[in-house]
């Protein structure tokens, strides 16, 4: 999975000079936690985040009034209180790298840039979780199975591949798990035709049948 397959792209942004006040609006009208800083030629120059806002704007105890507020965040410009140095990552890079980029830095998004630096793209945790939930299938019809494996041996794969297949039964997704209790085999299968008797007679630890979205 990659990054441009997962990204939003040409995402909404702001420009150096314009004011923190349109930040504050742009954000409340398109429910956005951050903009892109570009600048007239498309390159992307920093970032501001709700938190940044609020790390540069009076809060509510100030004695200052409503008036006042508002010309200070008009008059407060977006490259005064922007991030510089923004963490970004090219659209072919792996989701995998991605999201381990925002784990590290602790951070919610990834401006998605090109080799010269133009902004193309941005990427957020939320992407990354509809990314993992989609590769998992958990939002398909059908039946999840847990298969624990006591011991990985080669073949097994293909051996309860297998088993589905004889079963006239499609396998959405697959994935392995490697865990305290072991090695777990997730597969996602479409229909619920439920198979788990036939897996337990092959000799395998059927540990979980879970019908997804049935309807009844």
């Amino acid at each position: 999975m990659y990054v441009k397959d997962n990204m939003v792209s040409s995402p909404i942004t702001i420009g150096p000079d314009q004011s923190v006040s349109d930040a504050v609006n742009i954000m409340s009208e398109n429910k956005l936690h951050r903009l892109p800083v570009v600048d007239e030629s498309g390159d992307l120059v920093g970032l501001v985040t709700e938190s940044v806002i609020t790390a540069n704007t009076p809060n509510s105890a100030t004695s200052l009034s409503v008036f006042e507020l508002n010309y200070l965040l008009n008059k407060l410009k977006i490259k005064d209180i922007m991030i510089k140095d923004v963490v970004t990552i090219g659209k072919e890079a792996l989701l995998e790298e991605a999201a381990t980029i925002l784990r590290k830095n602790d951070i919610g998004c990834l401006p998605v840039v090109d080799e010269d630096n133009k902004l193309i793209g941005i990427i957020t945790h939320n992407d990354i979780f509809t990314a993992f939930i989609d590769l998992l299938g958990y939002n398909h019809n059908g039946i999840r199975y847990v298969i624990s494996i006591p011991e990985d041996k080669t073949g097994i794969m293909e051996d309860i591949c297998r088993i589905f297949k004889e079963s006239d039964i499609s396998i959405s997704n697959l994935a392995v798990y490697n865990n305290s209790r072991g090695i777990e085999v997730l597969v996602i299968v479409y229909g619920y035709k439920d198979i788990a008797d036939k897996l337990k007679e092959a000799g395998y630890n059927v540990t979980s049948v879970i019908k997804l979205h049935e309807t009844y």
